[in-house]
């Protein structure tokens, strides 16, 4: 790395927001001191255990002592209010979330120094993600689903960038995601859920696309990681997707796209699936055999592996059932908290 570029680079903080998960958070950090010290880059790591019951204080007081690394512990406030406090404490001019399972890559941070320096209009990253699915069927479903809804990137990953147009169509996510301090604490101030409790908020999708409809993000396979650790459980799968279903309405249903299309056509052909099976259960079961089976074509076709796409031929009737309930509850949160406005 030349002297230029070390000189010219901006500050960068770290942040883990972290909730029991004292078996994947020490890999994630040590990744990043190894991408920093490739990168020559004097990097501020930034943990909030969110009220943690299980090792994780203890384990990260322990990276406090030997690293540095800034702890901070609070009472369960929840993914986004953790977010917050892990932006408010940083102290770097830029800032990059990271998941609390996600392992970077150790080129990635030398590869972002260099686009803030040599290419300082890319102000806005997001990671490139690798779901690591040999297996899990549980986390092969995710990425083969993805595979799909992000396919215009994933099926040729490269440099590109995209803005609030093309915001459904790209992977995104504050579990990799880089930007100026002062431009996430602004959007975090101008956070508005649908919902009153805002655990149940989509954190990342309102936050992002805040951003996106300002500046355009960038993303590129040479800024990558790998996220480990999938849910290894169906009854851990079925509660991750209510709690996904919950969240993609409070993210997508009030804002204009794809995906709100999709969540109307999602609603009603579920209505339609439990009405069929109420009244001609064999056809139901007969449809629901064709539907899976014509899921794993489309994964496929879409560059999944062979193993995504069975497991999302097989997972999909738990998935469907566990999201739909979680949209419906969405959407009862959301008129709870509009008839109270």
């Amino acid at each position: 790395m030349s002297q230029t570029i070390a000189s010219q680079a901006p500050t960068l903080s770290v942040v883990f927001p972290a909730y029991n998960e004292e078996k994947w958070i020490g890999s994630s950090i040590d990744a990043v001191l190894v991408a920093a010290a490739e990168a020559d880059w004097k990097v501020e790591v930034v943990v909030v255990d969110d009220g943690s019951t299980d090792g994780t204080p203890a384990l990260l007081d322990g990276y406090a002592d030997r690293h540095g690394v800034v702890v901070v512990h609070q009472e369960n406030r929840g993914r986004f209010e953790t977010v917050r406090a892990a932006i408010r404490k940083a102290s770097g001019e830029r800032v990059l979330i990271l998941g609390s399972r996600v392992v970077v890559d150790p080129h990635s941070l030398a590869f972002l120094k260099e686009q803030l320096v040599g290419h300082p209009e890319r102000v806005v990253w997001n990671g490139h993600v690798r779901v690591e699915s040999d297996g899990n069927p549980y986390a092969g479903f995710w990425n083969g689903l993805l595979q799909v809804l992000w396919r215009r990137y994933l099926k040729e990953p490269r440099l590109m960038s995209f803005g609030i147009e093309e915001f459904d169509a790209f992977p995104k996510g504050s579990g990799f995601f880089c930007a100026p301090k002062e431009m996430l604490e602004s959007a975090s101030a101008a956070f508005d859920s649908m919902f009153d409790d805002i655990r149940f908020a989509s954190d990342d999708t309102r936050l992002i696309r805040w951003i996106a409809e300002r500046e355009r993000i960038h993303i590129s396979p040479d800024f990558s990681c790998s996220y480990y650790h999938g849910r290894e459980s169906l009854a851990k799968f079925a509660k991750h997707a209510y709690f996904r279903g919950t969240t993609f309405i409070d993210g997508y249903l009030g804002n204009p796209g794809t995906s709100r299309k999709m969540a109307l056509a999602a609603l009603g052909a579920g209505a339609a699936g439990i009405t069929l099976l109420a009244t001609r259960p064999r056809t139901a079961a007969v449809v629901g055999l064709a539907g899976t089976a014509a899921a794993g074509g489309v994964v496929k076709a879409c560059g999944g592996s062979t193993a995504d796409a069975t497991a999302v031929s097989r997972m999909l009737p738990v998935f469907a059932a566990s999201f739909g309930a979680g949209a419906v509850r969405g959407l009862l949160l959301a008129l709870k908290a509009k008839v109270r406005r």
